[in-house]
Parts: structure tokens; C-alpha cells; sequence
């Protein structure tokens, strides 16, 4: 076990930031704030650097909780945590610094403490090694992001933020009935435990594995979310403000990938393997049906939300792909549309902003007023799309080729979610920045620096990545070569007809 507690300091910082910015007066929330944020993105980074690629879990803490059902106040962190980790302690102060002057002094104070305390909530959830302690900050995890919904927008997102939590709670409840017979099962076998390095060597039943793996599977299906429980996804993107959908979609959402991998192959590889076929079937409906229906958006909130319904369809492909290609391709698809996806919310806050509407029918001209905005919009939108040189297309060639390994017309489908997409991102670009400028547009501000601030971390991890990934993939791929080993299955190696080595290499095989 680790000495010093450092998951546990990482937790703290947000949490108690989050009621220090609550009880402190209105006209210091702002820097309290964004300093809180600062502090966590700090302890991250301390993290981060102390963490060695190929020592698997790391900075562990385990304390007896409740003994009588073997429940552990159980943390530590692998190359997926700790990649889920500084998404999270990035984008958080980000979003602060762009919503600066969004609302009254009021309003920023209640935003900025429940973002806080969602980060808290979603840095213990990517820490947690105890099924138990992840359960319970995964259902925590819904106060925070129902206020942030209910609480800041547009008319309507109340309703919005019942739907969205009804949604939550029923995944949550079915999540419960897992994690209940997790116990039972472990139970049965002696000394029961929520750990999850003594609950992936319980000796299972078939039938019991695939039955708890259901509940598992369906929790983070409407978490992350896949068809058909994604519903709620575009209504909440619609009403909730920027913000909120940065925080939503790019670190709440990705508990439900992040889920998939740990416990799903990490806790029932046998029911995983049994389940792909239908998996990747909602997967590839997922990817389509979600480029589809963005097409014909006129709400520009609505359609960024809607491509996050197809994103979200290619990573659970690669997680269910069962390949090392398809397992690291997810996870720095987790990463590349957390990043894509906060730049594209961001900078179509700053243009609603302007524009005084969020409908794309509406919006025409603006490029000419406001080139450094229609600049940055134009390249996350390419990076949505997958454009070579943007680090989001590393993760999608990973994917794809993961999906064409497994059957070539698994691959054949997913790739229309990559045609399909450059018609939508192309298409609300010309329809929103190009044409003729209006006259009320013709002196509206171009970004200023606080906005270009924000906005900058963002373009740079997309353009860095894009040309030199490596960081990712090698903090990545240890993970999921041990997760795959777990769950046994092999990458093929590709097949190379008899005669066909060349001689030079029968002779040093030969000197060998």
C-alpha cells in the first residue's frame, strides 16, 4: 500500500473547494474557484509524474469500511485511471475560466461549487478498486450533475434534468442488483469481498456471471450512452448550458466506457466474450443512427450532443472488439473526444453568445467579424471528424482496424460513421460561419484573451497528440495487454504464406 494518500488528497481538494466556494462571499467564488481547480489539476500532475507505465495498479490505499460484507474504502490507479484522471482535473478548471462572466455573481457561485463537486465525485469513481465504494460515488456522482442540468440554461431543462436523472437511477438500480449478487457469489466462496483483485479470481458460474454482467453492462450503457438508452443525451445537451455539457459528456459520460473496461472484462471476461456479437451490434446502430439524426439538427447544442451518440458507438466497438488495437484505441478515444468534443461545446458557447440564438438556421456570416472563432470551430469540428493530424483519428484508425480484424462488414459500417460524420461537422460549419455577413454581425468582438486562454490547452493536446500519441499509448497499452491476457483472448498475427519469408531472414533465424 502506498504511504502517502495521494488518491485520496486528489479527492479532498475539489470536494472541500466545492464547499469552501458554497459558503465564501460572492465576490471571491471565481478565484476560489478556479483555484481549487488549479490545486487538483497540480495534484494530477504530481501524480502523473510519479507513474510508472508498466507497474500496474499504483498509489494504492485500502481501508477496512464495513467488514461484515468485506466493503474497502479501496483506491488505486492503472494507465486507464490515471488517463481518465488528468482528462478530468484538465477540463474542469477550463470550463471555469471560460464561463467566467456567464450568469450573476449568484449563479457562478452554485455552478462553480457543484462542478467541483462533480469533479471530486468523478476522480473517487476512476479511483475506486472496491465495487462497493464504486457504486456508491457512481450514484453520487448524479446530485451534483442533476443541479448543474436543473439549475443553469435554457427554458425547459428542468423537465430535462428529471429525465435525465430517472434515466441514471434506473441504470443505478440495476447496477445494485449486481453489485448485491457480487457478494452473495463471494460469499458463497468463503470471505466476502468488494475488491476487485479478489473478485476477478471468484470461480463463477456461467449463468451467474452473465447475469450480473448484464446489470454492469446496462448501468454504463446508459451512462455512457449507447442506443437505445441514450434518449436523454440530446435533450440535456440542448438545454444545459456549455458548460454542463463539457462536464457531462467529456468526464460523467465517460464513467460508462471507463466501466466496460474495468469491470465488465475486468470482473466477467467469459459473459463479455458472450455478449460481443450483440455489443458491437449496438455499437454499429450507435455510430450510424447518432451521425444520422445529427445531420438534420438546427439546434447547434443538440446536433454536438447527438455525434457524441456515434463517438460513443465507436469506443464501446473497440472495447468489445476484445483486441490490444481495439483496447487502446478506446481508451485515447475516451481522451481525444474528451478533448474534441470541450472545444467544440466551448467555442459554440462563445458564438451563442454572440449570436444570441443556438439555432444554425439562424447563424450565417459570422466567420468574416470573428475569424479567430470561426478558426478554432472549423478545426475542432476536423477533429470530430477524424482528420489526420488531429489526435482523434490515431483513435479512430484503432477502432476501425480493431472492427475490421473482427469481421470485415463490422469494419465496412463503422467506416460510414466517418463519411457520415464529415457531412454533418462540414455542413454546420458552412451553414453557421460562411455566406454573406449580416449587418447586426458586422461589429461583433472576435475572441478575447481570457476565452483564447481557455480554449488554447484544448487546440494544443489536439494537435500534439495528433502527431506524437505516444504519451497516450504508452500509458495505455499496459493496461490492456494485462486486460486482455485476463479475459484471454490474442491478437492474431497476420498470415504469412509458406515461402514467402524472404532468405536473408531464413539465414539469420538460421544464425539465431
Amino acid at each position: 500500500m502506498n504511504e502517502f494518500p495521494w488518491l485520496t488528497l486528489l479527492i479532498a481538494a475539489p470536494l472541500v473547494g466545492a464547499l469552501v466556494v458554497a459558503l465564501a462571499p460572492s465576490r471571491l467564488t471565481k478565484q476560489l474557484a478556479v483555484g481549487f481547480g488549479g490545486l487538483t489539476l497540480a495534484l494530477g500532475v504530481a501524480i502523473a509524474a510519479q507513474f510508472d507505465v508498466d507497474g500496474g495498479m499504483q498509489l494504492q490505499e485500502q481501508h477496512s469500511w464495513i467488514e461484515a460484507f468485506g466493503v474497502h474504502y479501496a483506491l488505486g490507479v492503472d494507465g486507464l485511471g490515471l488517463l481518465m484522471i488528468l482528462l478530468t482535473v484538465l477540463l474542469v478548471p477550463i470550463v471555469m475560466v471560460a464561463g467566467w462572466f456567464d450568469g450573476d455573481d449568484g449563479d457562478t457561485k452554485a455552478f462553480f461549487a457543484w462542478a467541483l463537486a462533480l469533479e471530486a465525485l468523478s476522480l473517487a469513481v476512476f479511483a475506486a478498486t472496491d465495487v462497493f465504494l464504486f457504486y456508491v460515488v457512481f450514484e453520487a456522482t448524479l446530485i451534483p450533475a442533476y443541479f448543474l442540468i436543473g439549475g443553469f440554461g435554457r427554458a425547459g431543462r428542468a423537465a430535462v434534468a428529471v429525465k435525465f436523472l430517472m434515466f441514471q437511477l434506473a441504470g443505478g438500480l440495476v447496477l445494485l442488483a449486481s453489485v448485491i449478487g457480487l457478494y452473495v457469489v463471494s460469499a458463497q466462496q468463503g470471505e466476502p469481498s468488494y475488491l476487485l483483485s479478489d473478485l476477478s479470481q471468484l470461480d463463477m458460474s456461467q449463468s451467474a456471471g452473465r447475469w450480473l454482467f448484464a446489470g454492469f453492462f446496462i448501468a454504463f450503457a446508459i451512462k455512457a450512452p449507447l442506443f437505445p438508452v441514450h434518449t436523454w443525451l440530446a435533450d440535456t445537451t440542448e438545454k444545459a448550458t456549455p458548460g454542463t455539457s463539457v462536464l457531462l459528456v467529456c468526464i460523467l459520460d465517460k464513467i460508462g466506457t471507463f466501466g466496460m473496461l474495468r469491470f465488465c472484462l475486468g470482473i466477467f471476461p467469459e459473459a463479455s466474450q458472450w455478449a460481443t456479437p450483440l455489443v458491437m451490434v449496438l455499437a454499429l446502430i450507435s455510430i450510424v443512427y447518432g451521425a444520422l439524426i445529427a445531420i438534420g439538427q438546427d439546434d447547434v447544442l443538440r446536433l454536438i450532443g447527438l455525434t457524441s451518440l456515434s463517438h460513443f458507438g465507436f469506443i464501446t466497438l473497440g472495447i468489445f472488439a476484445l483486441s490490444s488495437q481495439g483496447g487502446t484505441g478506446s481508451i485515447l478515444y475516451m481522451v481525444n473526444h474528451g478533448l474534441g468534443t470541450a472545444a467544440l461545446f466551448l467555442l459554440a458557447g462563445y458564438l451563442i453568445r454572440r449570436r444570441g440564438t443556438t439555432l444554425i438556421s439562424e447563424m450565417v456570416g459570422i466567420e468574416k467579424a470573428t475569424p479567430i472563432l470561426a478558426g478554432l470551430f472549423l478545426v475542432a469540428g476536423l477533429a470530430t471528424l477524424g482528420l489526420p493530424g488531429l489526435s482523434p483519428f490515431v483513435s479512430e484508425f484503432l477502432v476501425l482496424m480493431s472492427a475490421f480484424n473482427y469481421a470485415w462488414y463490422v469494419g465496412a459500417v463503422a467506416v460510414t460513421g466517418i463519411v457520415l460524420a464529415a457531412i454533418y461537422v462540414l455542413w454546420m460549419y458552412q451553414r453557421v460561419m460562411t455566406g454573406a455577413t449580416p449587418v447586426d454581425v458586422e461589429g461583433t468582438p472576435d475572441l478575447d484573451r481570457r476565452e483564447l486562454g481557455a480554449i488554447a490547452p484544448l487546440m494544443l493536446a489536439l494537435v500534439l497528440f495528433g502527431f506524437y500519441p505516444m504519451p497516450l499509448l504508452d500509458v495505455a497499452n499496459p493496461t490492456i495487454d494485462s486486460l486482455m491476457a485476463y479475459v484471454g483472448v490474442s491478437d492474431s498475427p497476420p498470415d504469412v504464406p509458406a515461402g514467402s519469408v524472404p532468405d536473408h531472414a531464413d539465414a539469420e533465424g538460421g544464425e539465431g
